[in-house]
Order: C-alpha cells, then sequence, then structure tokens
C-alpha cells in the first residue's frame, strides 16, 4: 500500500492542493503531511489564524501570497484565503537514514541537496539515489523544493523506499554529519576530477543549488570539492544529471 495517503479523502483536494479553510484545517490536524500553507494578504482572522498557529507547531512553511494568485493556482475555486500543497508522503528523520545503513551494514552514504527548487531534479534524484542504493537524503526545510505530488511523480515510485529528511540548516546539518564520521563531498567547479578521489567510507555528497551552485558557506564546510570534467562548450550541467554521474561514482566503491 502507498506511503501517499489518499487525496480524494479529504474535501476541496486537487492535484495536491488542499482549498479552503475547513478543508485545511481538517489535513493539518488529521496529520496529513503538508509542504507548504499558503495565506492571502489581508485574510489572518479566525480559523485561519488557528490554522497558523497550528502550521507553525508542525514546522509547516508558510507564504504569503495576493488573493488573485492565489485564486488562480486554486482555479477559480473558493479558497477562503487559504489552500495548502499536500506531501506526498511524511518526511523521515536523519537517524532513520543511519538506521538504514547499519541494517544493510554498510557505511553510510547520504545526499544533501542545499536548495534544489525544481521538483522535477529533485524527483529525477530521489530516483537515482534509491536506485543507487543511497541511504537516504537531506533537504533543507526552506529554499527548496519538497516531496509534492510533482516530485514523486517523477521519482517513479522512489520516495516508497528511501528516507528523504528535512533540516531547519544544511551548514549545521554538514558539521552534525562531520561529528558522526562522514565525510562531506560537495559537487561544484573547481574541485579535484571525481575520477581521482577515493570515495571509500562514510560519506555524504552535497549538491547545489541549479543557478548559484553550493553557495560559499556550504563550500567551506565541505571537506573535499569534487568537480565533473567538461569537454564541450556548455560549462555546467543540470544539478539532477550531475548528482546522477557523481553518485554512481560514490557507489562505485561501496
Amino acid at each position: 500500500m502507498s506511503r501517499y495517503g489518499i487525496m480524494e479523502s479529504i474535501p476541496n483536494a486537487k492535484d495536491g492542493l488542499i482549498i479552503g479553510k475547513n478543508a485545511v484545517n481538517e489535513a493539518i490536524q488529521s496529520g496529513r503531511p503538508i509542504e507548504t500553507l499558503l495565506i492571502s494578504k489581508g485574510y489572518k482572522n479566525g480559523l485561519v489564524l488557528s490554522i497558523l498557529s497550528k502550521a507553525k507547531e508542525k514546522h509547516i512553511v508558510i507564504k504569503e501570497t495576493d488573493s488573485k494568485k492565489l485564486h488562480s493556482l486554486c482555479g477559480g475555486a473558493n479558497h477562503q484565503g487559504i489552500a495548502a500543497v499536500a506531501a506526498a508522503t511524511s518526511y523521515a528523520d536523519t537517524e532513520d537514514i543511519f538506521l538504514r545503513a547499519k541494517e544493510r551494514n554498510e557505511p553510510p552514504f547520504i545526499i544533501i541537496l542545499n536548495e534544489i527548487e525544481d521538483p522535477h531534479n529533485l524527483g529525477a534524484i530521489i530516483r537515482t539515489a534509491e536506485c543507487a542504493g543511497a541511504h537516504g537524503i537531506i533537504i533543507p526545510r526552506r529554499r527548496s523544493a519538497g516531496l509534492t505530488l510533482t516530485t514523486a511523480k517523477v521519482a517513479s515510485g522512489a520516495v516508497e523506499y528511501i528516507p528523504v529528511a528535512k533540516v531547519p540548516n544544511i551548514s549545521s546539518e554538514i558539521e552534525r554529519l562531520q561529528k558522526r564520521g562522514l565525510w562531506i563531498f560537495g559537487a561544484d567547479m573547481n574541485g579535484i576530477p571525481y575520477t581521482e578521489c577515493d570515495f571509500k567510507g562514510a560519506a555524504a555528497l552535497v549538491i547545489g543549488n541549479e543557478g548559484k551552485g553550493l553557495g560559499k558557506l556550504i563550500r567551506q564546510k565541505c571537506d573535499t570539492i569534487v568537480s565533473i570534467p567538461l569537454k564541450g562548450k556548455i560549462t555546467s550541467l543540470n544539478a539532477s544529471v550531475a548528482a546522477g554521474i557523481l553518485i554512481y561514482a560514490i557507489t562505485s566503491y561501496r
């Protein structure tokens, strides 16, 4: 049975979008995984305030938008100033990832995605990571694509089999992983060619934002920066393609 839950069981739920105050409130109270809460400006009163309070307790990302944009997103349905983007499945905890490695009697191999914003890229990386035998994926709570229905569709069922954890701060999470013995490899330009790297042992691979890359702070936190040699005229690869190459390079050492 799928971990997704059944969207049809929630009133006004369509294509992963839960529309209207009562429907959103019911979804949050029932424990339905919510990716993002969308609030129209000027609607913060009554039940909406209660919903906001519950959302904050559950660390759900809250975004303000204008009424016209929300109206368009909801396909003209009566949104009452609020809608929620449902997650395809629940997020795991980082400990679930380590438990998975322990159960397999393998050194942990974790994929860290720093602000991957395209759900198609996220879904493709999740699919590759699961196929390659990685133990889990870590993404930031904000400024990142999440486990939406689009992501799940692109992942072709892989979200059912590999834990994805969401953390408040990637930089701090890297430090915690280093204390647990993982060597952190960051994918970026001007690094050591991946073909010259030794990927043995517990490792994490960090893939940066589609446009900005790793970012200065995250780059500094990594133990080794690895690059993929490019011989054509194009100077960069799609994030999911780069991730796929490096994920399989690392798993070849396991």
